[in-house]
């Protein structure tokens, strides 16, 4: 049986992650809510949306299809840090991590329609930024634009010059998609990207 690869997920930073296991796949767009609930914690969060995301495709499906959904946060003191979209909130986001930690959530849900099996991880991941000048931030803000990025940084471009240090099992998960355990997960339903 060849089972179908597909991507839950409009992503371009997440489809750019897949691609370089060089299997096929597809791509669909979960429509869900992804407002965080009152008091719900970030770990719960990505859990539940990441999930919500497979849900709500898995009736566009044949029973040959592996499906993998993602979804990812970034956190400062505990609480969810969203994706700047202007040049302001973006300076304001760096300038408030400077010297600081900033902790990335990301989770991963595969599921196969052929055996039903799923699987669920939370990839964490931390970047430590240094001390930084309003006059470098202004800098990089022009010159990569990152105000479709959780954090207003490209860690795979020129965002890499703000960090003190990178802490973390799988640099891919701060891009968007976990590459280490999407391997493993593909592995475990029959879909061995050196197989």
């Amino acid at each position: 049986m060849t089972q179908k690869l597909i991507l839950g997920s409009s992503s371009k930073y997440r489809q750019s992650l897949l691609k370089r296991l060089q299997i096929p796949f597809t791509t669909l767009t979960p429509d869900i809510d992804e407002s965080q609930f009152p008091n719900e914690t970030p770990r719960s969060y990505i859990e539940r949306i990441t999930k919500a995301k497979a849900h709500a495709l898995t009736s566009q499906l044949d029973d040959t299809s592996i499906l993998i959904t993602s979804d990812q946060c970034a956190t400062f003191n505990g609480t969810i840090i969203g994706k700047p979209h202007t040049k302001e909130k973006a300076c304001e986001q760096l300038l408030n991590f400077s010297g600081k930690t900033v902790t990335f959530l990301t989770g991963l849900y595969t599921y196969s329609t052929h055996s039903h099996q799923s699987r669920y991880i939370l990839s964490e991941f931390k970047v430590t930024f240094r001390e930084l000048s309003a006059c470098e931030i202004e800098r990089y803000i022009d010159l990569e634009s990152p105000l479709d990025c959780a954090g207003s940084f490209k860690c795979e471009g020129l965002g890499v010059t703000l960090f003190e240090k990178m802490e973390g099992e799988d640099p891919t998960s701060l891009v968007g998609l976990p590459l280490i355990e999407t391997c493993k997960s593909l592995r475990q339903l029959g879909m061995n990207p050196l197989g």
